[in-house]
């Protein structure tokens, strides 16, 4: 037993007694003649510092010695100085192997801080920091987690609620702070990843769940003595950012400094204040009103959105770009490179300051307006947009040389306490640099360096929000994008939906219902639906020859194409922050929540309910809607009314006089028990008297909780909170209607763990997308299955739906994720064929940069299930992953298992193809430079037997491009499509794989669409042409961006372009799209005007893409627009210019 005390112990005394007793005791008595001395145990909690002479029991008793021994003698005044909270592992101090801990502690104090560093032999880190910080007499003003664990649990199992709890309690800011486990220093520093996967998942992904935020290394392991040692440089950054934190407390409203940063993308184009779906001017004006009223010194901030915009722009009528933005600061080259300390490591790629960009060729030049202690400036873009050459580079440049002097303005010139990034998204966390894990030299880290990072991020966008918060040490704030609307229907197809109506009422009248069949077939051709109904009868058909079955036929597939169009939701307008939806905006929202079964809270969709309620099922009814059956489409769309007119019963009985949602009335009340609640009769009233409710009550108690969630608003209270440092609470972001978790924004987010990813239920959904797949490729090519699917994987589509992509591509090629009792999944199974029932197909996987960030275990697990299908023993016209995988090794003279690498990304530190920046700003040459672009940046292969790098392998890359039969891309959120970003036709490999096929031949390029219940499977035509049918087509989606004003014009010309984008690289665009839209915006005088006067720079841009487009050869047209559009551009020009 007192070996086993010595043991616990665990110090070098203590191991030494223990030798020495061993001895005694077992080799021959008396060998040691000197007394013993006894275990030294340390209490299991306790409070511990370097100096102190011993570990103390209670926060009084550390406090004492604190303050009136150690504070005098290292020369802090404990009445004045912040104290930084450190919480540690009990191991180290057992072990004296306690450097790290103590260089911080060291830096801390060095600054004038106090410290209060605890620790707990259990790994539930929530029992010290509840007993000696929220209790003690002094609580933290910032706490810093040495640990490299979640709070509660460790890294085996955690519970995060707890955590939370216990932090929110607290209400400080949390910082988690890392030390290497699984790599040596040099192993880190030469790493472009950075930290080890398996680290990430454990140390940085899981504590983040909790509300962490900065995930700094700060030590680790020496390779030759074992023991842990400290970074300095790092060290010394994790001190000044917990004080910067710190400070935030301490220091009085009316003398802090923010600095706002705001966004041009792409430059110089009338872009200033670009965010996702966000009125960012007028979210900057509700933002300033709110610190105005908490006491900070605003100076002359403008009365209204307009006023504050035109400060910025400084000419509000030419609405122009960088070189006419307000000028706030001037810096020097002396002033900067004095200033900035790695200026002169930005020549390589530069040259000598100031350089081209942001520089009036002697002087660096600092846009934006500074409002008393509020600076709002214009950060910088990449710089190398419009560059060809710069595009081709496999690997991202670093920032130039007006990049660095804004981001030392900012800290060393403006002296700003923290930082507010603005919106979706900025340049500086994609900056190059380690993956996860910066050191000092990567750019994102130099660029924020000590200064508390805040960005309002979109909720809908966890992954990009992740890298945010990793690589520039953001703590973010969600914000709501848009409420959804039903596209609904407009001009022609809303004529064509009456013919339809009349239809329904008149089909067995042989008088009439034959002419309005001919009506209907000659209205869906003017509307272009004959390119979505393969048989549509043609005009010369005559409906009198058609018996009442073909006639249904004609009119359920034409009914089916409009209601899909109508029911397509689409965001409308743009959110400020601070302002929640209104009762009349929620109810979209909650209808598609409500559409959702739900089987982990044993809650049914409501059409669900309603179908059994008839006897029938509602996959059954989604099938017989979507192969256009007549009766079905109907029920379908009454099914759907039903469901809108019940929910909007729910969020009625909460609505006040102004249409907004205060407060939420319970479900339950005794009228209601009376009368019946009035979702129940609004559904009877459809005709739905049969519904369950028992089945009913569980769904609508959850859609109230969610109308709580929608309505609720801490965008504004959450920054506030940031800015006097305080905790934010974490969320997860994603899609609110699959998770409603989401709600309400105003939420540190964060991601997922991403060793739980695919989880089950994301496996059954991928099968039935990738069943209807191959389904639809197999009809539509003579009955073959492809033998090859080009794949594009999204982080934040992986987030959202916990892994269904990834499921998919796992099913394409027959193999089966297989977790463990955690639910962590990191084992595979091979599917047999006779189960799988096909061939194994193979892929070739395309991840996104953010991606690979995220999830690079989850590569690690791709790259595994290639290699274990191209292994197997079975016949080639049977496994097509071994077949191809031979070829190519025969080819290239490699083994199969190298030969069947085909998971591919960017290099580390870099993102996308620069497609989607190349035709952003006009800065292409022809599409062989996009495809150069796509094949040399995205050309980087994960192999698993080497994980921990990217290898450049552009002929591997480009040899199983040249096998691919179809290309395939995953919508699963309705407020993100086609061409809403430039994402998605950036990472589009359709004539990259023409042009590397022997035959020239361009694939099939599908795109599948979870978006609703009913899953579908489209090619990429029919989305191209559903997208801008529902939004650049749609008055309802045009219209609300130009109540928008300046930001909504914007937002309408990038739908434009990001269509010719689908142009460039599938060439899958109609004609009639580009010609309708022309007489939308161009040939309509009023319109024009509009355009105009609401953003003429947006406008200009708008008329040349449609001249690119012509130019290119995406557009036919007539000379007549062509002049117009010429005559236009010159107008705007003038407009711009001042000439008129």
């Amino acid at each position: 037993m007192m070996s086993f005390q010595y043991w616990l112990g665990g110090s070098p005394e203590n191991l030494e007694s223990l030798l020495l007793m061993m001895a005694n005791t077992y080799i021959y008595e008396d060998a040691v003649t000197d007394e013993i001395a006894a275990p030294v145990l340390l209490p299991d909690l306790g409070v511990w510092h370097p100096l102190a002479p011993r570990v103390f029991e209670t926060a009084e008793e550390y406090n004492d010695w604190y303050n009136n021994e150690h504070a005098p003698l290292v020369g802090i005044d404990p009445k004045t100085a912040p104290t930084v909270g450190v919480i540690l592992q009990k191991s180290h101090i057992n072990t004296n192997d306690e450097c790290h801990y103590t260089s911080l502690i060291q830096e801390i104090e060095a600054r004038g801080a106090r410290v209060m560093c605890v620790y707990t032999g259990t790994l539930d880190f929530s029992v010290p920091v509840d007993t000696f910080f929220r209790k003690s007499g002094v609580v933290p003003d910032s706490v810093i987690n040495l640990t490299g664990f979640a709070l509660v649990g460790g890294p085996a199992s955690q519970d995060h609620d707890k955590a939370v709890e216990t932090l929110a309690a607290l209400n400080r800011p949390y910082i988690c702070a890392v030390p290497l486990v699984f790599q040596s220093f040099e192993e880190w520093k030469s790493s472009e990843l950075g930290l080890h996967p398996i680290q990430v998942a454990l140390q940085v992904s899981l504590p983040e769940i909790d509300g962490a935020i900065e995930p700094i290394i700060y030590g680790g392991r020496d390779g030759v003595t074992g023991r842990t040692v400290p970074l300095p440089d790092r060290i010394n950054l994790v001190a000044d950012r917990a004080l910067k934190w710190a400070n935030l407390r301490m220091k009085a409203n009316r003398d802090k400094k923010l600095a706002i940063s705001i966004f041009s993308f792409p430059p110089d184009k009338g872009n200033v204040g670009t965010a996702a779906y966000l009125d960012v001017f007028g979210s900057i004006h509700a933002v300033g009103k709110e610190l105005k009223r908490q006491g900070y010194n605003l100076g002359d901030f403008p009365n209204t959105a307009e006023g504050l915009m035109d400060s910025i722009l400084n000419d509000k009528e030419a609405r122009v770009g960088s070189p006419y933005l307000n000028v706030e600061h001037k810096m020097t080259v002396d002033e900067y490179n004095q200033m900035c300390p790695y200026s002169e490591e930005l020549e390589e790629n530069w040259g000598k300051a100031p350089g081209q960009l942001n520089s009036d060729g002697q002087n660096l030049l600092v846009y934006g307006k500074k409002f008393g202690n509020i600076f709002i400036g214009v950060q910088p873009s990449f710089g190398y947009e419009g560059d060809p050459m710069r595009l081709l580079f496999s690997k991202s440049a670093s920032p130039h040389h007006g990049f660095a002097a804004y981001h030392t303005y900012l800290e060393r010139v403006f002296g700003a306490d923290a930082v507010l990034h603005f919106g979706t998204h900025g340049s500086l966390e994609f900056m190059p640099g380690k993956q996860v894990g910066m050191s000092g030299s990567c750019y994102p880290d130099r660029l924020i360096n000590s200064m508390p990072n805040l960005y309002y991020y979109a909720a809908n966008n966890p992954s990009e929000a992740t890298i945010a918060k990793r690589r520039s040490y953001a703590a973010t704030i969600s914000y709501l994008t848009p409420p959804a609307e039903n596209a609904g229907l407009y001009k022609g197809l809303k004529e064509l939906g009456e013919l339809v109506s009349s239809y329904k009422g008149l089909r067995e009248n042989e008088a009439r219902g034959p002419s309005i069949v001919n009506s209907i077939i000659s209205s869906a051709r003017v509307c272009n639906l004959d390119k979505d109904i393969d048989d549509l009868p043609s005009e010369e058909d005559d409906a009198k020859d058609f018996d009442l079955e073909k006639r249904d036929d004609v009119v359920g597939k034409v009914y089916r194409r409009l209601m899909e169009i109508e029911s397509r939701l689409l965001p409308c307008g743009l959110h400020t922050v601070g302002v929640p939806p209104t009762a009349e905006e929620s109810i979209a929202t909650l209808v598609n929540i409500a559409s959702i079964d739900r089987p982990e809270d044993n809650i049914k969709s409501l059409p669900r309910i309603i179908a059994e309620s008839m006897g029938r099922n509602i996959e059954d009814i989604y099938r017989g809607n979507n192969n256009g059956v007549l009766d079905d489409v109907s029920l379908n769309q009454e099914i759907t009314e039903a469901v809108r007119e019940s929910v909007r019963a729910l969020v009625g009985r909460s609505t006040n006089s102004q249409g907004r949602v205060e407060a939420v009335n319970p479900v339950a009340s005794m009228m209601e028990a009376m009368t019946g609640a009035p979702w129940t009769n609004a559904l009877k009233k459809a005709g739905y008297d049969k519904v369950n409710n028992d089945e009913l009550a569980p769904l609508f108690a959850y859609l109230e909780f969610c109308l709580q969630q929608v309505v609720k608003d801490n965008e504004l209270g959450a920054l506030v909170d940031a800015l006097d440092g305080k905790y934010i609470m974490p969320g997860p972001g994603g899609d609110p209607i699959r998770n409603p978790d989401v709600l309400p924004t105003g939420k540190n987010m964060h991601a997922l763990d991403p060793q739980s990813i695919p989880t089950s239920a994301a496996v059954d959904c991928a099968k039935t997308v990738v069943d209807r797949l191959l389904e639809r490729l197999y009809a539509d090519n003579d009955n073959n299955y492809p033998q090859s699917v080009a794949f594009t994987l999204w982080g934040t589509d992986n987030i959202k739906t916990y892994g269904e992509s990834l499921a998919q591509v796992m099913w394409l090629v027959g193999v089966r994720p297989v977790p463990d009792s955690l639910g962590r999944v990191n084992k595979l199974e091979l599917i047999p064929l006779e189960e799988l029932g096909r061939p194994r197909i193979d892929v070739v996987v395309s991840c996104s940069g953010v991606f690979r960030d995220l999830f690079i275990n989850q590569m690690n697990l791709l790259d595994r299930a290639v290699k274990m299908a191209a292994e197997a023993d079975e016949p080639l016209e049977q496994n097509f992953v071994r077949a191809h995988a031979q070829e190519q090794a025969e080819e290239m003279g490699i083994s199969v298992r190298d030969a069947a690498t085909r998971v591919f990304s960017n290099a580390a530190g870099s993102y996308s193809a620069n497609v989607g920046l190349a035709i952003e700003n006009g800065g292409w040459e022809g599409e062989q430079q996009l495809q150069e672009q796509f094949t040399s940046r995205k050309g980087f292969a994960f192999n698993s037997d080497k994980p921990g790098q990217m290898d450049m392998a552009q002929d591997m890359f480009k040899s199983s491009l040249a096998k691919v039969d179809c290309t395939f891309q995953n919508l699963d959120s309705s407020e993100i499509s086609l061409t809403d970003v430039s994402h998605y036709f950036d990472s589009d490999p359709t004539k990259v794989v023409a042009g590397l096929r022997n035959d020239g031949k361009k694939p099939m390029s599908m795109i599948a669409d979870t978006t609703t219940a009913n899953a579908q499977v489209r090619s990429l035509s029919e989305t191209v042409r559903l997208d801008a049918r529902t939004k650049l087509l749609n008055p309802k989606f045009y219209e609300g961006m130009l109540n928008s004003g300046y930001e909504g014009t914007r937002e309408i010309t990038k739908r434009l372009r990001n269509t010719m984008g689908w142009s460039a690289t599938a060439g899958e665009v109609d004609n009639f799209i580009y010609e309708d839209a022309n007489d939308t915006f161009i040939a309509d005088p009023e319109m024009q005007k509009r355009l105009m006067e609401s953003n003429p720079n947006a406008f200009r841009d708008m008329i040349q893409t449609f001249l690119e487009a012509n130019g290119r050869g995406y557009w036919d047209t007539s000379e007549e627009n062509l002049d117009r559009l010429r005559e236009l551009y010159q107008d705007v020009e003038d407009r711009i210019e001042g000439v008129v």
